[in-house]
């Protein structure tokens, strides 16, 4: 897979909200987003991703709208490709303790504290991002809108894809393989059947079947 400049992609929409920025010389921009916000079970994760100015990946897209098999590759293209990739992962424990909502913040912050790089903006999925000290946008719909942060919700659901595959090596029952936690049918037949176990998430309710 190539990468190119932004001139030459056909998607360029994707680097429109990066280019208005680089125009008034804001140059290192991170992207954040978050995987894991829904699910039953299992934690939230967050990634930061950097890349050099003007570079564009083809296939890069809200990680939502891709197979499998496709966010796997630009995964590790993603990692070769950027000058710097972040995650941050918040347990099910701290999701009970300090709610989902900012939970799915402290993995953005912890993801962007990973980075070697300090940005001079971040572009962050969603409306509910905040930091005290780095500039920052929320943009709505944003792993539709920003390269930046659809490369982040890759990352971000790859990662905790994988954690759920190991998860499911523990607790084979609930079939996180197939989905990742999130209240599939069999999810919570599961759950009624043999009970809560200890990546389940206390503070969610468990539909009825």
């Amino acid at each position: 897979m190539d990468t190119s400049t932004a001139e030459n992609t056909s998607t360029i929409h994707l680097l429109e909200i990066e280019r208005s920025h680089w125009q008034r010389g804001i140059e290192t921009i991170v992207g954040v987003d978050e995987a894991g916000r829904g699910p039953l079970a299992g934690p939230v994760v967050a990634a930061a991703v950097v890349f050099p100015k003007d570079i564009f990946m083809e296939g890069v897209d809200d990680s939502k709208k891709l197979s499998e098999k496709k966010r796997e590759k630009l995964f590790h293209l993603i990692y070769e490709q950027a000058i710097g990739v972040g995650v941050g992962i918040v347990s099910h424990e701290v999701i009970d303790k300090i709610n989902i909502y900012q939970a799915s913040i402290l993995a953005m912050r912890k993801a962007i504290e990973k980075l070697a790089i300090v940005p001079q903006l971040v572009l962050a999925d969603g409306n509910s991002f905040n930091h005290d000290s780095l500039r920052f946008e929320n943009i709505i719909d944003g792993d539709a809108k920003s390269f930046t942060i659809a490369a982040a919700s890759i990352i971000a659901k790859v990662t905790r894809d994988s954690l759920m595959r190991e998860y499911h090596e523990q607790f084979p029952v609930y079939g996180f393989a197939q989905h990742k936690g999130y209240g599939t049918k069999r999810h919570v037949e599961a759950i009624h059947q043999y009970g809560l176990c200890e990546i389940h998430r206390r503070s969610f309710r468990v539909p009825q079947i």
